[in-house]
């Protein structure tokens, strides 16, 4: 080991040190809100670590264990920018669980970690333990509020969680079996040698494949994997509920993409296999998660589905990836595109449910009723964040939608994109009963609907970047093509 390779692991260093810092000053410390200032700089001092890497050359660490690119950086980036944002938005939520207020914050830290972690796994074994390292903090955060419902979240999520870990663990396996290598670039090199011929000659890779699309699968929340989604969103803290739907997620489609596209990327025959998988799936996923999107009651709930659908949508991006079979950057900077507007839309929906269930202390959404006349500001937030994930103008949502489907379309995916258009449809009919209940009814109270700074700065900072994105997207635009750099695009 090199000093050189830890000055590239310092983001990841820095911010495991300011995790345990916070476990220690949590002994000595009574006025628990230091702790969220200590947690928001740890963020800030990993974030100025990465960039501090940006723009150095593409290598390897640790044995090509694990990648220091431009994709690996994006999404560290886009970890913190969300770690930062929950512990913001959780100012006004740690009240229900006082006393445990510096392990919270420290497995927000740690769970970030093993996420920062996984988007820079370039080894089989290295994915699977930065997954563990991340699922097992979530796992805890998930059963953290201790009642009924948190626990029952806490359960299922790790019982579903281990049986994925086993299917992608065995999948891992098959591959190192067929290939004898765990490194995805060997992996690569040795895929590349086989004769031209289909998967059904080769079923060990063929049953591996699978095995590693199911257990990347739960990590992403796609059919059929799925079923712990509504249990668990609506059981866990609200905040941790925000962190599932957008930080696990970009870390999910990170890892699935760098497996994919770099070890099983060619030869082309083999991308097209894998690419109609991730095309079928996202039809299905997406039907699903707005279908039963419809029938909800708790708003928590309806966006646990809503981010079912919204991976269909992301899937999309994965098929034109497989499709286009490495000739064209368009799938792959839409993706990135599509996972940084969901990312800041899906935080403002859920920090502005925060801060409204805080008060009413129900996530009904009926509850919601006359929500404009008592926060008028947190209502308009929940609803350009809701027309966002519909997809309508001038949001970051519709610009998303019309980068990746235009992608899709350009390699022969366009019934794909009516499915996802039709889909879209569909999905405004419960955003918009959200949004119907907040403006139209009648309140059952008068009292306003207040909330902390740092919440708001939240809020805000979501809302301004959904806006920047959907009005003046081509910065946003060029940072996920040159993110893409790692591809050879």
């Amino acid at each position: 080991m090199e000093v050189s390779e830890l000055r590239l692991l310092t983001p990841e260093i820095s911010l495991l040190g300011f995790a345990l810092l916070v476990i220690l000053l949590d002994l000595f410390i009574k006025r628990k809100k230091v702790l969220a200032g200590v947690s928001i700089a740890g963020v800030l001092v990993s974030a100025g670590c990465t960039v501090a890497i940006w723009g150095a050359p593409t290598t390897s660490i640790f044995c090509r264990m694990l990648a220091v690119d431009s994709f690996a950086l994006f999404f560290k980036f886009l970890l913190l920018a969300a770690a930062g944002l929950i512990i913001l938005a959780s100012q006004d939520y740690v009240s229900k669980f006082e006393r445990f207020q510096g392990e919270y914050y420290a497995l927000v830290l740690v769970s970030a970690v093993g996420l920062m972690l996984l988007v820079a796994a370039a080894d089989l074994i290295a994915i699977y333990v930065a997954l563990e390292l991340s699922g097992i903090s979530l796992y805890v955060l998930a059963s953290f509020l201790k009642d009924q419902k948190s626990s029952e979240a806490g359960l299922k999520y790790l019982l579903l969680g281990a049986v994925a870990s086993a299917v992608l663990l065995y999948g891992m396996a098959l591959v190192f079996g067929f290939t004898g290598r765990t490194c995805l670039m060997c992996i690569a090199d040795f895929v590349q040698e086989m004769p031209a011929a289909g998967l059904l000659d080769n079923p060990a890779l063929l049953m591996g494949m699978v095995l590693l699309a199911a257990g990347f699968g739960f990590k992403i929340a796609c059919f059929p994997f799925q079923m712990w989604v509504p249990d668990v969103y609506e059981g866990a803290p609200t905040p941790i509920t925000a962190y599932l739907a957008v930080a696990s997620k970009a870390a999910g489609f990170a890892v699935i993409l760098r497996v994919f596209f770099v070890a099983l990327g060619s030869p082309e025959w083999l991308s097209l296999n894998w690419g109609m998988l991730f095309a079928v799936l996202s039809a299905v996923t997406m039907t699903v998660g707005n279908v039963v999107a419809i029938v909800q009651t708790n708003i928590k709930r309806m966006l646990g589905y809503s981010s079912i659908a919204q991976a269909g949508y992301l899937m999309v991006g994965l098929a034109t990836v497989g499709i286009a079979a490495g000739v064209d950057a368009l799938g792959r900077s839409g993706l990135l595109f599509f996972l940084m507007s969901y990312a800041v839309t899906n935080l403002g929906a859920f920090i502005a449910v925060i801060a409204i269930s805080n008060k009413i202390d129900s996530d009904v959404i009926d509850d919601y009723t006359g929500m404009g006349k008592r926060a008028p500001l947190l209502a308009l937030a929940l609803t350009l964040c809701l027309l966002s994930l519909i997809g309508l103008p001038p949001t970051a949502g519709l610009i998303a939608k019309i980068y990746i489907f235009s992608g899709a379309v350009q390699h022969g995916l366009l019934w794909l994109v009516i499915v996802a258009v039709i889909n879209s449809c569909v999905s405004a009919f419960y955003y918009l009963r959200v949004v119907k209940v907040m403006w139209s009814g009648t309140p059952t109270s008068e009292e306003k609907v207040p909330s902390s700074w740092a919440l708001r700065t939240a809020l805000l900072l979501c809302c301004l970047f959904v806006l920047l994105m959907g009005i003046v997207p081509g910065g946003f635009v060029s940072v996920a093509e040159a993110a893409t750099k790692l591809f050879g695009s």
